[in-house]
């Protein structure tokens, strides 16, 4: 006999991880991997001690930006996404590079591999929008292997783009039950309380993207207007206000004038990450 609240709650997590697919599919996500935040991929990997042998597991990859530098040291990479879309573009760059990658699409709260599988774990600017952290740190751990390492990329909450998704949060449905916003996983201290004592020697840093691919902050808006899943969501919601349109309009391009330290030869700015790394805890 099966039991209506889990089959309700089971409902709603699909159809939550579906909107995800579909919203990470919209805009060309492709092009802001390779134009914008390509470099943090390979710094992962060499911060995590990424090498030749190891087997490594890249969740919520996208593209992979950290699985291809990864492969090229000679690691076992696996990439996992729940977007195919962007697994497919992925495999063609890989291709293009000459490594060999095994894409997988899958859920980063519940992945497919089996326990302490990979000797690293990786995650650029990925698993942090995965809806529930603790189920997606549980996964994170489970499958990397006792000593291994955890490597994790994610945009700060007090970062440009952090503000950005605080920005678009009034013209956004609100968050449903259960749900986390993503720039919690770029807080040192909720990291910390996500992986607590099944992992040790955690190390982590504050760093900054410097973005200078754009001539002015409306430019700027354009650009995430036509490419990033989340700002695409944002406009969707609110398409048939016009106003409420023309106030997000103003909200991006002001958000990158006041980040903007250039001196007017377009527009330049830092972008606020945390880079975090960990050894899997024996027996933990």
């Amino acid at each position: 006999m099966t039991n209506p609240n889990t089959d309700d709650a089971a409902a709603a997590d699909h159809a939550l991880k579906a909107k995800h697919r579909a919203m990470w599919a919209q805009g060309d996500y492709p092009s802001i991997a390779a134009e914008l935040i390509a470099g943090m991929g390979p710094l992962l990997v060499q911060r995590s001690g990424v090498g030749p042998g190891q087997r490594v597991l890249d969740v919520a990859a996208g593209t992979g930006n950290a699985s291809i530098p990864a492969a090229l040291t000679g690691a076992q990479v696996v990439a996992s996404d729940l977007t195919p879309e962007l697994l497919e573009v992925g495999r063609a760059l890989a291709a293009e590079r000459g490594v060999e990658i095994e894409w997988r699409e899958a859920d980063a709260e519940q992945l497919p591999f089996g326990d302490g599988e990979f000797d690293v774990v990786l995650s650029v600017v990925g698993v942090m929008f995965a809806p529930h952290h603790r189920a997606a740190a549980d996964e994170l751990l489970r499958v990397c292997r006792p000593g291994g390492t955890i490597g994790l990329i994610a945009w700060t909450p007090e970062g440009f783009l952090g503000h950005m998704l605080a920005v678009m949060k009034p013209f956004m449905p609100p968050l449903p039950p259960g749900a986390q916003p993503p720039p919690l996983w770029g807080t040192e201290e909720h990291v910390r309380e996500l992986l607590g004592d099944r992992v040790e020697e955690l190390s982590a840093e504050r760093r900054e993207l410097v973005v200078d691919a754009f001539a002015s902050p409306e430019e700027f808006r354009d650009y995430f207007k036509q490419r990033y899943g989340p700002t695409i969501a944002a406009y969707r919601a609110i398409g048939d206000d016009p106003d409420r349109t023309a106030q997000l309009d103003r909200a991006l391009a002001d958000l990158a004038r006041e980040h903007d330290r250039g001196e007017g030869d377009g527009v330049v700015m830092d972008w606020e990450f945390l880079l975090v790394t960990a050894t899997r805890a024996a027996g933990a």
